[in-house]
């Protein structure tokens, strides 16, 4: 008889995604899910997800969701924690949500430590509404709104979320990881369950920006995705931690 190393996460559903062939969503939806079994929290775990493509996690995700309108998640994650302080709530928002319309709503709770987990994905484009330009949007990068490529002068620079945030002195764990390779997704998992164990402990506001592939968004092949989020993305977005708590023996 054969011994099952590797099966689906108690927290995640069976079923397919509507997630386009090489994005990154089902990846980082899984890493979700077995950090949520193996913290052993699911029935403490209430999600929030605004609009954009991961606005269906509640089919994949085993626990409790909200709804948020476009950019809101972190008011509503706020409201819940506060009310029921001994759930773990998370947020689960893009870039067209978190860094445009979001900007104020994740700048404050930031800034008042709201003890929340906030998972931000940057596909540096508008997935889910036809590929337009996102605050992320890299330099020359060409998108529908910007058919000739973004220009400093005209549509200013790409916002590095991770690195405004961990100027905020509420903000307790600010990183950035990626999932284009297997090599970067052992390390995300581990930066994502950092950031819910600073949670449990009650250390305050953390934030995993995760940099993911868009091959409709960006008109290329999964493949050649994987390959841009290494050579384009990671040299203007680099990856590491750019706020870890003041002292890590509050994380034993």
């Amino acid at each position: 008889m054969m011994k099952a190393v590797f099966r689906r996460p108690k927290s995640m559903f069976s079923v397919p995604t509507h997630y386009c062939p090489g994005c990154g969503h089902g990846i980082i939806h899984r890493l979700l899910a077995e950090v949520i079994d193996e913290f052993g929290i699911r029935e403490k775990v209430v999600g929030v997800a605004p609009v954009g493509c991961s606005v269906l996690i509640y089919n994949y995700i085993n626990c409790d969701m909200y709804e948020a309108a476009h950019g809101r998640a972190p008011a509503i994650a706020t409201g819940c924690k506060r009310v029921h302080p001994d759930l773990i709530v998370f947020t689960y928002q893009g870039d067209g949500d978190l860094a445009s319309i979001g900007t104020a709503e994740i700048v404050h709770a930031a800034t008042r430590g709201e003890n929340i987990t906030v998972l931000f994905v940057n596909n540096a484009v508008y997935g889910m509404t036809g590929g337009q330009m996102a605050p992320t949007t890299l330099l020359g990068q060409k998108t529908t709104t910007s058919p000739f490529g973004r220009a400093s002068k005209r549509e200013g620079y790409p916002i590095r979320i991770a690195e405004m945030l961990a100027t905020l002195e509420g903000a307790t764990y600010v990183t950035r990881v990626s999932v284009h390779s297997p090599r970067a997704i052992i390390a995300a998992k581990r930066a994502l369950k950092k950031a819910f164990e600073i949670q449990i402990n009650g250390l305050g506001f953390s934030l995993v920006e995760f940099l993911s592939q868009c091959p409709t968004g960006w008109g290329i092949s999964p493949t050649e995705a994987t390959k841009w989020v290494e050579e384009k993305m990671i040299p203007y977005f680099p990856l590491g931690e750019f706020k870890v708590p003041k002292s890590e023996k509050s994380l034993k």
